[in-house]
């Protein structure tokens, strides 16, 4: 395994290269790094190039200097991709790197340099809430409403005051609370775009790996993507969560080389 670094408009992203054979990229989920996904990837590298990114904001990649959306990755997938890899390559994407994923595509021209994509855990299904969800959200909107009245001059700082409240951030999920800056922000971008359009777009042949466990992204929002993605095909495992690929790493790894060794490769 080596290391590398790649300059994206002067941001230096770092990324690991195992192994031999066709490219497969790995993304990795919010809150992680490329470490998650290295035991896989080394399992993998028998048959593959193993590219393992650190997302910005991640691993020993720094934040970018502006809060980014989705897309801004997807831009910075799709330029590595063309500069340090320039041939076809195939994807295995956790979480928040499936969302990554589908935006990348989603766009027109994705054929020409993304073949397979393997998703697992992948996020970005308009959730379906609870009670207690739109309690939250409208208490919320209650408590915000009477600084609503003040002058644009003490509003702001009045509401600053509200969100370092202990009740306002036990409104908030746990991931949100702990955040500052533009990581908060990258957040706040990502949990609240809904990739529901990004399906019929994508014509890539498409494996969706999950665990029947996953309560991170419920096994509703894999047979959602199922129905509306062209290609692709959903299996379940067993006796597994959000981070399928580690509670039943043989398991996952034999049907992830089925899929990417598979006669189209």
């Amino acid at each position: 395994m080596s290391n590398h670094t790649f300059n994206y408009n002067g941001l230096p992203v770092h990324y690991k290269k195992m192994g031999s054979g066709k490219p497969l990229v790995f993304l990795h989920g919010w809150g992680v790094n490329s470490g998650a996904m290295l035991p896989l990837a080394r399992r993998l590298s028998k048959t593959h190039t193993c590219y393992l990114i650190d997302l910005p904001g991640f691993g020993k990649t720094p934040l970018p200097g502006r809060p980014w959306y989705i897309s801004d990755y997807a831009d910075m997938v799709e330029t590595f991709i063309e500069r340090q890899i320039s041939i076809l390559t195939n994807l295995l994407v956790h979480s928040f790197g499936g969302r990554v994923a589908l935006k990348l595509c989603a766009r027109p021209h994705a054929l020409k340099k993304i073949d397979k994509v393997l998703i697992t855990g992948r996020a970005g299904m308009k959730p379906k809430r609870s009670a207690a969800y739109y309690f939250k959200k409208y208490f919320a909107k209650l408590l915000k409403a009477p600084f609503q009245l003040l002058p644009p001059s003490q509003k702001e700082k009045s509401l600053d005051k509200l969100r370092s409240t202990k009740l306002w951030k036990s409104l908030g999920s746990s991931g949100y609370s702990k955040l500052e800056g533009v990581k908060r922000e990258i957040f706040v971008r990502t949990v609240t775009e809904y990739l529901e359009p990004c399906l019929p777009k994508i014509q890539n042949e498409v494996l969706l790996l999950w665990g029947e466990n996953d309560s991170a992204t419920p096994l509703y929002q894999a047979k959602r993507m199922e129905d509306g993605i062209k290609k692709a095909a959903l299996v379940v495992i067993e006796n597994a969560g959000h981070y399928a690929f580690l509670d039943q790493p043989a398991r996952f790894t034999a049907i992830a080389r089925a899929f990417f060794n598979g006669k189209d490769s």
